[in-house]
């Protein structure tokens, strides 16, 4: 009888990891579908180091990697709850969390335009609050990817959803922050491949020469990713928008994407205009 148990426990875990296998890869090819999410993440997150010191490059991204992974810890139970008691609140927090990165890039080009007499003193690197920052905007990316994936597995048992959403979870933290472990740590290979000689010297060269453009370049495409994903979000849950920019052929492709990006700028427009008021009024008010 015990034995018979145990082979039916086994027969049990076997069949269910079949199906988080195969329900992992349907979510997680879903969720690589989703164009500019994960390569947006890892923009924005190639960005945060821009401005360190070589030093403190991987410390930086090993310190938002493991934000990363609590923000999953912390949306993975939420979203399952929300999914399974209040389906109706998902998508107003989505946009929430949208609008919030829309109004974060054009608050960044309002400082980098308009700003400069008033925070000269503070050009200076601040590791701490780049990480806060990073760790902000990953758990409004990883949110969108969690959703997008759970919407995948709407049909699943609990049990799959749960393995499955940890599994692309920790699969693309991994995936993310390694790469932006790579980028950021190029020019040290450049330097390595100058010492070779011979023909890995000139692409050392050449990867120390890109290698500085390249990060500076980063800071422009952050901005453009928080639009892309912060507009993409309404551009995909506001009806009106959607059937808008479909009437006028503006959904998809590289015209879709300009659309997705100047919904975004007025999405974080319209939020400045309420927000950054209030913030000065409630500046005032402070003793």
């Amino acid at each position: 009888m015990a034995f018979s148990s145990l082979f039916t426990l086994l027969d049990d875990i076997a069949s269910l990891l079949d199906d988080v296998s195969v329900m992992t890869k349907v979510a997680a090819k879903k969720t690589a579908g989703v164009v500019g999410v994960v390569g947006d993440d890892l923009a924005l997150n190639a960005n945060q180091v821009t401005g360190a010191t070589a030093e403190r490059e991987l410390p930086i991204v090993w310190a938002v990697a493991k934000g990363s992974l609590v923000n999953k810890v912390i949306l993975i139970p939420i979203a399952l709850l929300l999914a399974a008691f209040l389906p109706a609140l998902i998508v107003p927090l989505l946009m929430l969390g949208g609008a919030y990165l829309c109004f974060e890039g054009v608050e960044k080009i309002l400082h980098k335009f308009f700003a400069h007499e008033h925070h000269h003193e503070k050009n200076a690197f601040d590791e701490k609050a780049k990480i806060r920052g990073a760790v902000r905007t990953d758990f409004i990316l990883s949110a969108e990817i969690i959703i997008i994936a759970l919407g995948e597995l709407a049909e699943s048992p609990i049990s799959v959803q749960i393995i499955a959403l940890s599994l692309i979870g920790i699969g693309i933290t991994v995936f993310v922050y390694g790469i932006v472990a790579l980028i950021v740590k190029a020019d040290d290979f450049g330097l390595f491949l100058m010492r070779k000689g011979g023909i890995a010297s000139h692409v050392g060269k050449g990867v120390l020469f890109l290698m500085p453009k390249f990060m500076r370049s980063l800071s422009f495409i952050g901005t453009l990713a928080m639009f892309l994903v912060g507009g993409g979000i309404f551009v995909h849950n506001v009806e009106a928008i959607h059937h808008f920019l479909g009437n006028l052929h503006l959904a998809e492709g590289v015209l879709g994407q300009i659309a997705t990006l100047v919904t975004g700028l007025a999405v974080g427009a319209i939020c400045c205009l309420v927000i950054l008021p209030l913030m000065k009024f409630f500046e005032k008010k402070a003793p």
